[in-house]
């Protein structure tokens, strides 16, 4: 295992093998996936759900509605579920706003990327609230030529429609896009797409994607880059 820095060569090497950049957001950009989870937790738990902490960070995958349709299947109607999740959203946001910063290393990279003629989009299963919350926030809204949210697809990851809609709105093949992701359904769709994977490991640990070949590296965060 080689451990290298990203503002190098390798780096240089990278852009060259790729021309876009798909970032998720919520472990990806921000490490921020445990006030998700602990927020998820207590709201299943007062619903009734009587849920593990780890059951709930297996359950954190997809839209917001569609997690609670596995919960509790059937017993809530769509607006219901729009409401609380809105209602999650909010909770999470008041929580986590005084942590909002990117992952170490990702601006320089991200000004790097662009500087290097690389498009990059967002292709996450939050929805808009939650990337505006994220994007104005840290002010980075200049560095995305597509956003994909919740909002936008029919199926959520690992359906390859996220980050497929995210190749044309770049006007990329799918080939020539590297998917940055922190989860196995996230790794999952970016295979689906026809894409290669880098993972940062602010959530999952690497013996959790084995399944996944299309996966060139696992990372801590964007300072340095492990090829394996």
């Amino acid at each position: 295992m080689v451990i290298f820095n990203l503002m190098n060569e390798e780096f240089k090497k990278l852009t060259q093998c790729y021309q876009a950049f798909i970032f998720d957001l919520n472990g990806t950009m921000i490490d921020d996936m445990s006030w998700h989870i602990k927020a998820w937790h207590r709201i299943l738990n007062e619903l009734g759900a009587n849920i593990s902490i780890e059951k709930t960070k297996e359950e954190c995958y997809g839209k917001n509605h569609e997690l609670i349709e596995r919960i509790f299947p059937g017993r809530f109607t769509n607006e219901e579920k729009e409401r609380m999740s809105f209602e999650k959203e909010k909770q999470y946001q008041a929580e986590f706003r005084p942590h909002l910063e990117l992952i170490n290393g990702l601006e320089s990279f991200l000004k790097n990327a662009a500087s290097s003629g690389i498009r990059m989009a967002i292709g996450s299963a939050a929805i808009m609230f939650n990337i505006d919350f994220v994007l104005d926030g840290l002010n980075l809204n200049h560095f995305f030529d597509v956003i994909i949210s919740a909002d936008d697809v029919i199926q959520s990851k690992p359906d390859p429609e996220t980050f497929i809609k995210c190749a044309f709105g770049m006007g990329v093949a799918a080939k020539d896009c590297l998917v940055f992701e922190d989860a196995p359904k996230g790794a999952e769709s970016a295979k689906n797409a026809g894409m290669d994977c880098v993972i940062i490991t602010t959530m999952h640990h690497p013996p959790e994607f084995e399944n996944y070949d299309n996966i060139i590296s696992f990372i801590e965060d964007y300072n340095n880059f492990t090829l394996t």
